[in-house]
């Protein structure tokens, strides 16, 4: 066995005087930040930044998000690619290049270009970050053993990582430093290898037992058959990737495969958004809705019933439906004294949607109410997992028939299977009620047992 590659870092010490976006922030901005902060203290944050951001005008800007996050606590690991840099470095030295990921073939002539690119992006980055209170350091804390020969091709100086000292980036990180990890490896017998920054930035947060990996590349997320996807569950990534024709972008695919297999291997969300969106950082990690494509290790969202201090949040909620005259107006005091009613749909501890169930059990039915949806979620299949909730709710409670009082969106409903009907399927209070409002709304029903009408 060779000897233990010598551990060894460059530690740049920087100027005080940060100017963080803090201080630009409108209060609103500081409210979203603050919900996050409690979960997000002391906890790490992996950022893979590709060659093209780093190259790109708002790299500057994406470094001031990068001070707010240490600002609050957060602890930082970099790691980028070399990509574009390599691609311009052999253009200007008329250098053919084999790879230009680190997931192909890199012959001699590659890894030096490769070797010369990375070495000055991370120089680069370095001498960037130097503009704000932070430090931040260089380390060859990554270990790799050649990729070697698949399917009869011999990968040549492709490396794939084999260990990341975790002891040593806890130690940078533990005293304020930020890593920054270029796409190389040392295999600790003096040999060195180009690698996929994508794997290298998912290897290092499963050392560090990140809680978030994100990727800034040039896309707007991962896009399949034209489409954005907005928020996927690490399995159904992978599932849709292992199709024949997946319909992925291909300059994402590297991306979408780590991002699902960090977080089948324990990392609770990976992130991939436009470096090139100017806070785009910030509004992904401080946002309900993201600027990307978030993908979550587990069902990070829920419905659960309502408490006493969600009454604010579902007013807020309802708000604009109200006074579209899609939902009839509710008061504080109506909400509380029916709060055994409600449930709210959150995402990371925040209300997001809202319905109610009431139940008529003299009637054997219940009226499915109340169902909003914020309009910044909407279109993302909320309302229908609220509207089956609540008719699986109302069914293992031995309701008969769901009802349910639409003036705009009876259309949801009927897609569903729901049935207009006459007032006579309402309870008689309710019925009342319906009468009074002179809204002449539609009535719809849906039968839950075999025999109702």
């Amino acid at each position: 066995m060779g000897l233990e590659t010598p551990r060894f870092l460059i530690v740049v010490s920087l100027r005080p005087g940060l100017n963080t976006r803090l201080e630009n922030m409108k209060p609103t901005d500081l409210r979203g930040i603050l919900r996050y902060i409690p979960q997000f203290r002391r906890k790490t944050f992996v950022i893979s930044v590709d060659g093209s951001i780093v190259a790109d005008e708002n790299f500057a800007n994406i470094l001031l998000d990068v001070a707010v996050l240490r600002s609050l606590n957060i602890q930082i690991v970099l790691a980028h690619g070399a990509a574009a840099q390599i691609a311009d470095l052999a253009a200007r030295l008329a250098v053919a290049a084999s790879d230009l990921d680190g997931s192909g073939v890199t012959d001699d002539a590659t890894f030096d270009l490769s070797l010369t690119a990375a070495n000055r992006v991370t120089h680069e980055i370095l001498e960037k970050i130097s503009a704000h209170d932070l430090r931040a350091a260089w380390c060859n804390c990554v270990t790799a053993h050649p990729l070697g020969i698949i399917g009869g091709v011999n990968h040549q100086r492709t490396g794939k990582v084999e260990r990341v000292d975790a002891d040593m980036l806890a130690k940078l990180l533990n005293d304020g430093i930020v890593p920054v990890i270029p796409p190389l490896g040392f295999d600790g017998e003096g040999a060195s290898f180009r690698l996929n920054s994508d794997a290298v930035a998912r290897a290092v947060a499963e050392a560090v037992n990140a809680v978030k990996l994100i990727y800034l590349t040039s896309a707007d997320g991962l896009v399949r058959k034209g489409d954005l996807i907005r928020q996927i569950q690490c399995g159904e990534l992978e599932t849709a990737l292992n199709e024949k024709d997946h319909g992925f972008d291909p300059a994402t695919v590297s991306k979408a495969k780590h991002a699902a297999l960090a977080c089948r291997n324990g990392i609770p969300r990976a992130h991939v958004i436009n470096g090139g969106v100017n806070e785009g950082l910030l509004a992904e990690v401080f946002s309900n809705e993201g600027v990307g494509t978030l993908v979550f290790a587990n069902e990070y969202r829920a419905i659960r019933p309502a408490r006493k201090k969600d009454i604010r949040h579902i007013l807020n909620l309802t708000k604009s439906a109200v006074a579209n005259a899609e939902l009839v107006k509710r008061t504080r005091s109506q909400i509380e004294a029916e709060l055994n009613d409600y449930f709210i749909y959150e995402i990371d501890a925040n209300p997001v949607a809202c319905v109610a169930l009431h139940l008529h059990p003299e009637q054997e039915c219940a009226e499915l109410a109340f169902l909003c949806v914020n309009p910044s979620h909407e279109n993302q299949g909320i309302g229908s997992k609220m509207a089956k909730f609540v008719e699986d709710t109302a069914r293992e409670r031995g309701v008969r028939r769901l009802i349910s009082v639409s003036a705009q969106t009876f259309n949801f409903f009927a897609k569903r299977g729901f049935n207009e009907a006459s007032t006579d399927v309402l309870p008689p209070d309710r019925r009342k009620a319906y009468e009074r409002s002179g809204r002449n709304s539609k009535i719809l029903v849906k039968p839950l047992q075999p025999d109702a009408r």
